[in-house]
């Protein structure tokens, strides 16, 4: 099968992303990837509405990309919005301000699309396609459980839990304190116990019944939460995906990290290295999500991949 160059423009809550791919069938081969931080959900969750500093800056994000994707002569350009976008009611000030700026339309995408697509984006690694999976999309206004095997999907739900949205429902001092960092889990806690366990757990066990060949269900982590915690892990200075995919992050070190990016000033988080510096506040909730996760759904394991959405985007074309 001939490949395809193609390229998708990615609009969430904290950044704009691109990938541009070279796609044939359900091969995806990356040539560029490319994130910039616009925090489009920044002052949104009390009145719902997207302030216009942050629609400026996102449609100027979107008018590099789109460059930079005629550069590389992608034949068809893809560009998305996912939770800010869907649940703002000035969605079209968003829309209108790309178009003006870039010439481009904007497909806002559901919470079950963005989940299928995610799952559709992470298992197009034939590794993790053999595997029973729970995979997890924490991105920065909403969170996506997809639990399934091989392509088949046995549970979906996009729920309002992201690493913006809970940063600005608990923001911490600087450095946080030990009573914030307290409050925060204590706050997960009740979110999963009365959110999101009712949906999940009996799909869940009968998911790890389920398992003829005896392997337990494994937890996975999509999108850039994930890909910092690995990289902090190994003290990866530069985007590295073959070493990012290949960390396994078990509850103690994740349990660890938390503490640790808990205990330091922003200043000191901007320097560890791994961590982008302008991650550096987000990745405090984003962290203690997963290990909340990881806690109350008994993973020892979370195993980290860097492909998802914008994956399965690029192979659906235009």
């Amino acid at each position: 099968m001939l490949a395809t160059r193609r390229a998708v423009i990615d609009i969430g809550t904290n950044s704009v992303k691109l990938l541009v791919a070279e796609v044939a069938g359900l091969v995806v081969n990356p040539l560029w990837e490319e994130s910039q931080q616009t925090r489009l959900g920044r002052g949104f969750y009390e009145t719902h509405q997207l302030q216009a500093e942050p629609i400026a800056s996102t449609a100027r994000a979107v008018t590099k990309f789109a460059a930079t994707a005629r550069a590389w002569q992608a034949v068809s350009l893809r560009v998305i919005a996912t939770s800010a976008a869907r649940d703002a009611v000035n969605s079209q000030d968003l829309l209108s301000a790309i178009h003006a700026a870039a010439g481009l339309p904007v497909e806002i995408i559901s919470g079950e699309q963005e989940a299928d697509w995610a799952f559709q984006g992470v298992t197009t690694d034939p590794e993790l396609a053999k595997h029973p999976l729970l995979l997890l999309d924490v991105g920065g206004g909403s969170t996506e459980f997809i639990l399934g095997h091989g392509t088949h999907q046995d549970f979906r739900h996009s729920f309002p839990l992201g690493t913006v949205r809970l940063l600005e429902k608990t923001p911490p001092s600087d450095p946080p304190t030990p009573g914030e960092l307290a409050a925060c889990r204590k706050w997960l806690r009740e979110f999963l116990r009365d959110q999101v366990r009712p949906k999940l757990e009996g799909e869940l066990r009968q998911e790890r019944q389920f398992d003829p060949e005896h392997r337990r269900v494994q937890l996975v982590g999509t999108g850039g939460t994930t890909a910092i915690l690995a990289r902090i892990e190994a003290s990866m200075a530069d985007y590295d995906r073959a070493r990012i995919e290949a960390t396994r992050l078990k509850l103690d070190r994740v349990q660890w990290q938390v503490q640790r990016l808990w205990s330091l000033p922003l200043a000191e988080r901007r320097d560890i290295i791994g961590l982008p510096k302008n991650r550096a506040d987000v990745i405090l909730s984003g962290g203690a999500i997963y290990e909340a996760v990881m806690e109350e759904f008994d993973f020892a394991e979370l195993r980290v991949t860097t492909r998802g959405l914008r994956f399965a985007a690029v192979m659906a074309g235009v």
